[in-house]
């Protein structure tokens, strides 16, 4: 059973940076693609970002792309996500998954194709 562990959330100024990180317990051999979702309260959770280990390919949502990066290392079996220019409405719990499976940028996006799911981690932006 892999286990991932989310860090770096936090209260951060409109216009801030925050820096996510994401270990996994497990060796990448076994996992293919991290993603990172989001849920705002009362909201359903939404797709932020997606990395593949083995190429490095990363996808983007819409709301983030030019603001927010995602990364990984694979000698410590961890992805990051690097937030920029934050917004208010990206306040939420940001939550680290993992997945078999070699993702592309459209089945990403599905909760369903990920296996694992870490605690998740609170960010809040202020005005």
């Amino acid at each position: 059973q892999v286990q991932l562990v989310e860090s770096g959330g936090g209260l951060v100024q409109a216009g801030g940076s925050l820096r996510l990180s994401c270990a996994s317990s497990e060796r990448t051999a076994i996992i293919e693609t991290m993603g990172w979702f989001r849920q705002a309260p009362g909201k359903e959770r939404e797709f932020v970002a997606a990395i593949r280990w083995t190429t490095g390919s990363s996808f983007l949502a819409d709301s983030v792309k030019g603001r927010f990066t995602i990364s990984r290392d694979n000698a410590k079996n961890t992805v990051y996500l690097q937030m920029n220019s934050l917004k208010p409405e990206d306040t939420a719990v940001y939550y680290c998954a993992a997945s078999i499976l070699g993702l592309s940028m459209s089945t990403a996006q599905a909760k369903n194709n990920y296996g694992a799911w870490g605690q998740g981690t609170q960010v809040t932006v202020s005005t």
